[in-house]
């Protein structure tokens, strides 16, 4: 790969907020997180891990705004909406701070307070307040002045002892001073005094952990890490009310106090009388964790840690209606499946040496063109640590799911109907535990779902479509079974199936002749860098691609399991800056799919996704968090719909897609079709052509027969970028498209029109 190519890909990446790259990315994240809230005259705005929405109070409209818009895939830790400037501010975690002008949708990145020399634990922003078009930012070291109107920042304020840093939770105007709720007590400074990065202008008016601090109309009020409600008498902070639970967030809005807890949140007048307590039995049950409330108008918001944003009206006269934004349950997708018509997705997970505990209680998600159902964990039959996805072929309300804690989980009709476990399939327990390991589902082309069955002798197992179960023994070909957990399978069009293992690396079997082969480490043994692999996947041209955790491997073909007693891979080399060197050296491979076209999609665990062209010499894409929507390097999983092209991308921050245009190859030219058209001046893009065979002959010409463009398809779409064979844009006119299959056997005629 060219050093040219990266900077002019990192150039056009970089804009992704532009409206091609709109095009050529989709989000679908989970909201239901909610970190911070914040208010508007007339709306409401919420920021879930890494995505925020906006609720429109008087016309109930939602948008939303994610990494695909231009926000950072890093966690949100504190939002603040500004009404006199129309801008939004998203802290998060790690400093960075984005400045949405809401006007005209631009983002803005700044990088202050990530780049300043302080270890990263201390940059996390806490809370925005506002004064005059200047907008104090309290951090885990101090504040930090920020000016909204030039978008720059200005002072520090290192304000603990003698300039130490301090974590500053949250700040408030009072009586023309400004008071600081921080770690190591409530300070305060003249807010006039133009000197405040000098820490003696700032004094200690009460010792201890505060967590919040606010002025609420001629009160000024504060509450410190245990909990407990003080009020100030001018000179000093005096607790009157302590609550049932340390809060996680207090503000003051339009003459009321919010103080939330885990459990509640309180409402209270400026004369600090109670109107209004809300438990999270009343919105849900008592397992929903509150994080914040607020209001706008009349009507009460509440943010909670998994279930979104709730609201009511401030007198309680109306229950509780959840204004989330579709999504799925969670944004830490570890495994997905596509189909032609949705996407079913599972969040349980395993570490790097795949120990599934602490075992994760989440449900099933599926995405249609209906939106996003949500299968919640109480309903999946106990199973827990869902893993791997299989939706049958032949039936796509069948889909089965394996667990890495009790056996196979089947749903029919979006309903989870059945467990397979112990007692009712051929599935085995762990030695010693009641765990039962189901990873690698996949079907063949017979409709019999194959899975693997880790840490027992009995290995592999088979679901046949009459229900019969079939177990076929691994003790042989596995050096010690209670120690060599299973990952991903594959199968290949001679039906061998392809089984990642964590240390006896790819395991090759094919039921006729129960034939087992095993490919390793060793220059005689398999050639692989390291015995933990994760991922094989047969190609469109019969060649095993196989992903490690130490880099990849290809064998030649998959045929050789057919007739040689040892298989062997080999290692891609590449020239890179005159320098020969091995593909993806060293990389985390997680997971390896296969387009129509035969370019590989490479997720890997911490350098992103790589696309490469068939044969593996040109990296076309190399997407992560600095030139992408990807909200994470870390990808969990990849499928493509192979009717769209379109692939999808799971982190553990979030799930976007990729718009390709590699789509699986049709068996006839039934359903060819060309889109967009007509082509209209506006339109950048190239045409598709869709609905192909593979290795179809392309020609197009105008309406007098001249030939402007010719191609042979790999896979089921081709392109076009509208100009006669690179050199110029073709003129304004109907051109002819003319299609014939590779023997000749089968034609096709479209037209498409352009308009310049």
């Amino acid at each position: 790969m060219k050093k040219r190519f990266l900077s002019v890909l990192l150039l056009s990446l970089m804009q992704f907020v532009s409206a091609q790259n709109k095009l050529s990315w989709q989000g679908y994240f989970s909201f239901n997180e909610i970190k911070d809230i914040s208010e508007g005259s007339t709306a409401i705005f919420a920021a879930s891990e890494n995505a925020v929405f906006t609720k429109n109070a008087t016309t109930n409209v939602v948008k939303t705004t994610t990494t695909v818009d231009g926000l950072s895939g890093q966690t949100i830790s504190a939002l603040y909406h500004s009404e006199t400037s129309k801008k939004m501010l998203v802290g998060y975690e790690n400093g960075l701070m984005i400045v949405v002008n809401e006007n005209d949708g631009t983002i803005l990145k700044v990088v202050d307070i990530v780049n300043k020399q302080l270890p990263p634990n201390q940059k996390k922003i806490n809370h925005f307040m506002e004064q005059n078009g200047l907008v104090y930012v309290s951090c885990d070291f101090g504040i930090v002045q920020f000016n909204l109107n030039t978008s720059q920042f200005g002072d520090t304020y290192f304000i603990g002892d003698n300039g130490a840093e301090i974590s500053v939770r949250q700040t408030t105007l009072f009586n023309g001073f400004i008071f600081a709720a921080t770690s190591n007590g409530i300070r305060r400074a003249n807010s006039t005094n133009a000197n405040l990065v000098d820490f003696s202008q700032w004094t200690l008016v009460n010792a201890g952990d505060w967590s919040s601090v606010q002025a609420l109309d001629t009160e000024l009020l504060a509450i410190n890490a245990s909990g407990n409600i003080h009020r100030y008498n001018s000179n000093t902070f005096f607790g009157f009310l302590q609550l049932s639970q340390p809060s996680v967030d207090m503000r003051a809005r339009n003459g009321s106090l919010f103080v939330t807890t885990p459990n509640a949140v309180y409402v209270y007048n400026n004369q600090m009388v109670l109107t209004r307590q809300i438990s999270n039995t009343q919105i849900l049950d008592n397992a929903l964790t509150l994080t914040c409330a607020s209001a706008v108008g009349d009507v009460l918001y509440i943010g909670t840690k998994d279930k979104g944003l709730f609201s009511s009206t401030l007198s309680g006269g109306s229950g509780f209606q959840n204004n989330t934004p579709n999504g799925p349950l969670r944004n830490n997708i570890f495994a997905l499946q596509s189909t032609t018509t949705s996407l079913w997705t599972v969040y349980g997970d395993y570490s790097g040496a795949y120990n599934p505990y602490p075992k994760d209680s989440y449900g099933v998600s599926k995405f249609s063109s209906a939106g996003w159902l949500n299968i919640p964990y109480e309903e999946v039959l106990g199973a827990k640590s869902l893993v791997r996805i299989a939706v049958d072929p032949k039936n796509e309300k069948n889909v089965y799911i394996g667990s890495y804690d009790a056996g196979l989980l089947k749903i029919e009709s979006e309903v989870p109907t059945n467990l397979y476990s112990t007692s009712n399939s051929s599935l085995n327990a762990v030695p010693g535990t009641r765990d039962v390991w189901v990873n690698g589902t996949v079907f063949d082309n017979a409709g019999n779902l194959w899975m693997n069955n880790s840490l027992v002798d009995n290995g592999i197992k088979v679901l046949k479509p009459n229900g019969d179960w079939e177990s076929f023994a691994t003790k042989g070909i596995i050096s010690d079974v209670s120690k060599c957990p299973f990952g991903r399978m594959s199968i290949d069009k001679n039906g061998t199936k392809w089984m990642a293992t964590y240390n006896n690396g790819i395991v090759g079997f094919n039921e006729k002749g129960t034939l087992f082969k095993k490919i390793t480490t060793g220059e005689t043994t398999g050639n692989l860098p390291i015995s933990d692999a994760r991922v094989a996947t047969p190609d469109n041209n019969n060649q095993l691609w196989i992903g490690t955790t130490k880099g990849l491997r290809v064998l030649p073909s998959v045929n050789s399991f057919l007739t040689d007693s040892q298989l062997n891979t080999r290692s891609i080399v590449i020239v890179e800056d005159d320098l020969a060197q091995e593909l993806l050296y060293e990389q985390f491979i997680t997971d390896i799919v296969v387009d129509g076209s035969n370019n590989k999609w490479i997720g890997t665990a911490d350098s992103g996704v790589f696309l490469l062209s068939p044969n593996g010499q040109e990296t076309k894409y190399h997407f992560t968090i600095n030139n992408s929507p990807l909200p994470s390097n870390v990808i969990n999983d990849i499928d493509i719909n192979s009717a769209t092209g379109e692939v999808f991308i799971a982190t553990d921050k979030g799930l976007v897609s990729f718009k390709g245009t590699s789509t699986a190859a049709n068996e006839n030219l039934n359903n060819v079709y060309v889109y967009p058209n007509p082509v209209r001046p506006q339109f950048s893009g190239t045409v598709k052509i869709a609905g192909l065979l593979d290795k179809a002959n392309v020609k197009i010409a105008d309406i007098e027969g001249n030939l402007v463009f010719e191609a042979i398809s790999q896979g089921g779409t081709l392109e076009w970028d509208t100009t006669a064979f690179g050199r110029y844009k073709v003129a304004s006119g109907v051109y002819m498209i003319f299609i014939s299959a590779q023997d000749g056997g089968e034609t096709k005629v479209k037209k498409v029109m352009i308009i310049r």
